[in-house]
């Protein structure tokens, strides 16, 4: 069984609980940690856990909101920390710690009850993964921080039980807001991040019978809101825009489970 939640989305910061259960054991993957680490223990602890309840951190790419106290977590609390090489190169990394493991495009890696399979996709970092978690049965996928489709990330995407996508802005907004024409430029770009219209496309072209819960992350509190990224979504899965769960920056959202 898999269950997982979020402790936080946004620009501000990003981190994602996986628990996997096999019925002997249980497994706690956190997918980023990109808050200081009073901040991710305060997140934990109202989520009824603590830093010693997690068996390995993953992060996705190098910038702040997602690497946050990565190294300081694995460091203090002894943990195993996944990233890519063109991630650690893009921090300044030159002496790996013992803690550290690298992770590969394609390449599946067990953690406990968890087989984390990640994927390349198209953002302005070094070298990003986002993520497929599975327990042999269930897959929920990761999928934030991109700026387009690609078929490698579709293909890896397909036909999961449950999605953390991405929704960052509205195309309209962001178009209209205060942003200067550079910054507008960059996050609307190929390797930016997502508009809800975009995230929608995505998952109409993922879904599947077997979709049982639908995430809108990550969104701009300057360019969307969660009735523009619900509405984008609502058509594109069997459960509609009441069922979309959408990750608030601070609070996140509670547990929700497959299997």
């Amino acid at each position: 069984m898999i269950r997982f939640r979020s402790l936080g989305s946004g620009s501000g910061g990003n981190a994602t609980v996986v628990e996997a259960t096999s019925g002997i054991t249980t497994t706690r993957l956190l997918v980023d940690a990109g808050f200081s680490l009073k901040e991710l223990d305060a997140r934990l602890a109202r989520a009824g856990l603590a830093a010693a309840d997690l068996d390995a951190v993953f992060v996705t790419h190098e910038h702040g909101d997602h690497i946050g106290c990565a190294l300081g977590l694995a460091e203090r609390d002894s943990l195993p920390l996944w990233m890519s090489r063109g991630t650690w190169r893009a921090i300044g990394g030159f002496s790996a710690p013992p803690s550290l493991r690298f992770a590969r495009d394609d390449e599946p890696i067990a953690i406990g009850d968890i087989e984390v399979h990640p994927f390349t996709v198209a953002h302005d970092a070094a070298e990003p993964l986002q993520l497929r978690c599975g327990d042999g049965g269930a897959r929920l996928v990761v999928l934030t921080d991109l700026g387009s489709i690609t078929t490698h990330m579709i293909e890896r995407v397909a036909g999961c039980d449950a999605i953390v996508l991405e929704c960052n802005h509205d195309a309209q907004m962001l178009a209209t807001s205060r942003y200067p024409p550079s910054l507008k430029a960059r996050i609307g770009g190929r390797f930016g991040h997502l508009s809800n219209d975009i995230a929608a496309e995505i998952l109409a072209r993922c879904a599947s019978a077997r979709l049982q819960h639908v995430v809108a992350a990550h969104l701009s509190r300057e360019n969307n809101n969660p009735g523009l990224a619900r509405a984008a979504l609502a058509g594109c899965w069997s459960g509609g825009a009441e069922a979309v769960v959408v990750a608030d920056p601070t609070s996140g959202f509670e547990w929700l489970r497959l299997g």
